[in-house]
């Protein structure tokens, strides 16, 4: 018996149940960071420079206690998100696009709540779409569709989630062409240590493999924003890489935490991450 939100069947659980989505985490976070109230308050409330998979595996916690945990387990998950992006407010210190300095921003204000939730859908898809296998229009809206129950557990209002993934893809183009997408210093930074993140010397090259693989993955203007379009001969290097773990058997990590271990041991994590 399923008490979850998703039956076992839904196009999210079979998204989500691939370790590589992990691999989308510094895709995902460029695009967050793209929206200047976002970025800001990446940069004002969290120890992204010194410690930036912590803030992932919050993430990336937090959303699969949603996908394969019990309604339970996801409302108590969605109520910790909640009292985190509670105090997540603040001023920008900088023009930037549209956004004047001194324009306050709240975590919980909801474009930059939308703008994030649509992060994580545009990233599921394509790391999905880069490393397994295409996704079809139906196949494509129903994530969208569950990944919108995923929002509203996390506090995003209904009332602000665009109708379709159609609908997204206009709410994204609004931002790019209001000057709401803007690339400033806050931005910059989260970038540079997604680029060359912190780690020991030994996994660095591997690391900064992965952030290349994830500006490769980026909407080509949001790589125009940061400035990091690639060349031609990288881009190719990259997509042969990709190829080469589709072919993988892809272990399924995250879900067996479930499996193994319920989803105390999740929760548990979270609250110390938080």
């Amino acid at each position: 018996m399923n008490d979850g939100y998703f039956p076992a069947d839904s196009v999210i659980r079979r998204v989500g149940n691939r370790s590589v989505l992990m691999l989308g985490g510094p895709r995902a976070l460029l695009l967050q960071a793209a929206h200047p109230l976002v970025a800001a308050g990446i940069v004002d409330h969290s120890q992204f420079a010194a410690e930036p998979w912590k803030r992932l595996a919050r993430t990336m916690t937090a959303l699969y206690t949603i996908v394969f945990g019990t309604r339970d387990e996801a409302d108590r998950v969605g109520a910790i998100v909640q009292a985190v992006h509670a105090s997540v407010r603040g001023r920008l210190r900088e023009d930037v696009g549209a956004f004047d300095a001194g324009t306050p921003y709240a975590a919980d204000d909801p474009e930059p709540m939308l703008w994030v939730h649509g992060t994580l859908v545009d990233t599921g898809i394509a790391m999905h779409e880069a490393y397994i296998g295409p996704l079809d229009r139906r196949e494509r809206e129903a994530f969208y569709r569950e990944m919108s129950v995923v929002a509203r557990v996390f506090g995003v209002p209904a009332s602000v989630l665009p109708r379709t993934l159609v609908d997204f893809a206009e709410f994204r183009r609004a931002l790019l062409a209001e000057d709401r997408l803007a690339v400033g210093a806050d931005a910059r930074a989260v970038a540079a240590t997604v680029l060359d993140p912190p780690a020991p010397l030994p996994l660095r090259p591997g690391l900064r493999a992965l952030a290349l693989a994830g500006v490769a993955l980026l909407p080509e203007d949001l790589q125009e924003l940061y400035g990091l379009r690639l060349d031609p001969a990288r881009r190719a290097m990259l997509a042969a890489g990709r190829g080469s773990l589709r072919r993988l058997a892809l272990p399924r990590v995250l879900p067996g935490v479930w499996s193994r271990h319920g989803s105390g041991l999740p929760l548990r994590l979270l609250d110390a991450l938080s």
